[in-house]
């Protein structure tokens, strides 16, 4: 089974919403983690926006790149710019596929508007994942 990697700057946001839908999507095809360049906690607007979607991501942490250095990793997915420019070197076959998403976390603005940016990017990574999955992993 192949191990896929999503990883983004503060692993609390995007990569967690990544690491939901590759789990969801690749259940039995696929080993899916998340890490950050950073560590900031798993965002709770994050969780609630997956619950919406019927995942439950409410026991993932939030981990830093460095605990999977032991990890042989056939993919590394960097979901925002600053992770693919900073993302380390694997001395493994990953091979990096980069799509960089808006940061919901940095919207402001109602709670209204800043969950509607949330469910914005989860569709966007729903896609992106699923897509992922069909093309890599079947």
């Amino acid at each position: 089974m192949m191990n896929v990697l999503v990883l983004c700057t503060g692993n609390s946001c995007r990569s967690q919403l990544g690491e939901g839908f590759l789990r969801h999507f690749g259940e039995g095809k696929l080993n899916a983690y998340s890490a950050g360049v950073e560590t900031h906690g798993v965002n709770p607007r994050a969780i609630k926006v997956m619950d919406e979607a019927g995942i439950d991501i409410s026991s993932h942490t939030s981990n830093h790149i460095d605990e999977y250095r032991e990890v042989e990793f056939d993919y590394v997915i960097t979901v925002c710019d600053h992770a693919r420019e900073t993302c380390p070197w694997f001395p493994a076959k990953a091979e990096i596929v980069h799509h960089s998403f808006p940061d919901p976390a940095k919207v402001t603005g109602t709670e209204e508007e800043i969950m509607a940016s949330f469910r914005d990017v989860r569709e966007q990574v729903r896609t992106f994942m699923k897509d992922f999955v069909a093309r890599y992993a079947s």
